[in-house]
């Protein structure tokens, strides 16, 4: 190419036009040598276009792959976090749920508790009322044989005196 943009700047112009007269035996042989050279950058250049085209497509394919991948591992995130929020919205419910039956196990306990806490009361009044109904009785008897004791002792001692 260099060889026959040297021919036309070595050509003579004519005059009022843009056309060159240039060596006649000399173009024949730069058209040669370019018809052998050309040839070869075609399939050199084809060549390397295939090349591109093929690193194209190895890009297109691994691209691909990697999007792929992507999708995959966010579909599984997804899935992880949907079954990992389910879990925790379960796991409130259920404490919830356990601290609302501890609430009313424990309230059914206290009121349990309250209701033999009074019946043991009542039970320790009847109780205390039969003691004290039991002493006040063993008094009463003991007045009684302290009164006929003594006077049997004094009616003993008035029989041995006569």
């Amino acid at each position: 190419m260099d060889r026959l943009e040297e021919l036309l700047s070595q050509g003579t112009r004519i005059p009022f036009s843009s056309k060159v007269i240039v060596d006649g035996e000399l173009l024949p042989n730069i058209i040669d040598q370019m018809n052998v050279s050309i040839p070869e950058e075609i399939k050199e250049a084809r060549h390397l276009l295939r090349d591109k085209e093929k690193q194209i497509a190895q890009a297109r394919e691994e691209v691909a792959r990697i999007l792929s991948e992507a999708r995959e591992d966010a579909a599984r995130l997804t899935a992880e976090h949907e079954i990992r929020t389910a879990a925790e919205e379960q796991a409130g419910r259920m404490i919830e749920e356990a601290r609302t039956g501890a609430q009313e196990v424990c309230a059914g306990a206290d009121d349990y508790a309250a209701q033999v806490l009074r019946e043991l009361a009542e039970h320790l009044d009847s109780m205390q009322n039969t003691v004290y109904n039991g002493l006040a009785s063993l008094e009463r008897r003991r007045s009684r044989f302290s009164g006929t004791d003594a006077d049997q002792s004094r009616s003993s001692v008035s029989d041995s005196d006569d």
